[in-house]
């Protein structure tokens, strides 16, 4: 169950999941079966509003690389990884292929990634597909999706917040417009989110076996 009132980003997500057991050894170890090289994962324990969170830093070599749907969905097929862990992480990808596409009218095939292409986008999505399944988790419920205001800089310029690319990732999904300065809900985590959630809302009836806190 992911309480997204104060936002989602794929570091977000990744911290939380380590919050709630999952080894970041074991999330190194998985990630190797990528066979890519250059990045590293940082675990910190920060405080956010009074709160115990963890966050997750990752670190890469390749930033400024840019990559097309086909080469990320290679990266992973060709991976050892699960076939549950690959199945979500190139469902999540395609969904920001479309998105990107459709804001920026060109086709999933053609679109060059930029921010979400990147080595940590590739890190935080296959990352939090490798948690869920580690943690046992078959089903993913989401509150609404939290906005924030104001504007980002991006690889594109200077853009509105949200950006266009979550306000398509999060078309006939609920939302809450917050007057919060500052970019809340990010692309990489409303398309982890959008494509693994069944269902949204805010659950009043139900037992936590675990809680953790992503910073």
């Amino acid at each position: 169950y992911f309480d997204c009132i104060f936002g989602v980003s794929g570091d977000m997500i990744l911290g939380a999941l380590v919050s709630c057991g999952v080894p970041v050894e074991k999330l190194v170890e998985k990630l190797q079966k990528l066979n890519i090289n250059g990045f590293e994962l940082r675990e910190e324990k920060v405080v956010r509003s009074c709160i115990n969170a963890t966050y997750i830093e990752v670190i890469t070599e390749d930033q400024h690389k840019h990559r097309h749907l086909s080469q990320i969905k290679e990266i992973i097929e060709k991976s050892d990884l699960s076939e549950r862990v690959k199945n979500q992480a190139i469902k999540i990808f395609t969904k920001l292929a479309e998105a990107e596409a459709k804001v920026h009218g060109t086709t999933p095939e053609e679109i060059h990634f930029h921010e979400v292409g990147a080595l940590d986008a590739i890190i935080d999505v296959v990352g939090a597909c490798i948690g869920l399944e580690y943690l046992g988790i078959d089903t993913v419920v989401s509150t609404p999706l939290h906005f924030g205001t104001g504007t980002v800089k991006c690889a594109h310029g200077l853009m509105p917040v949200p950006v266009p690319a979550v306000t398509e990732l999060t078309k006939n999904v609920p939302v809450v417009r917050t007057d919060i300065e500052g970019e809340l809900t990010t692309p990489t985590g409303a398309a982890i989110v959008t494509a693994l959630a069944s269902s949204y809302g805010f659950l009043d009836d139900f037992t936590a076996n675990l809680v953790g806190y992503g910073a």
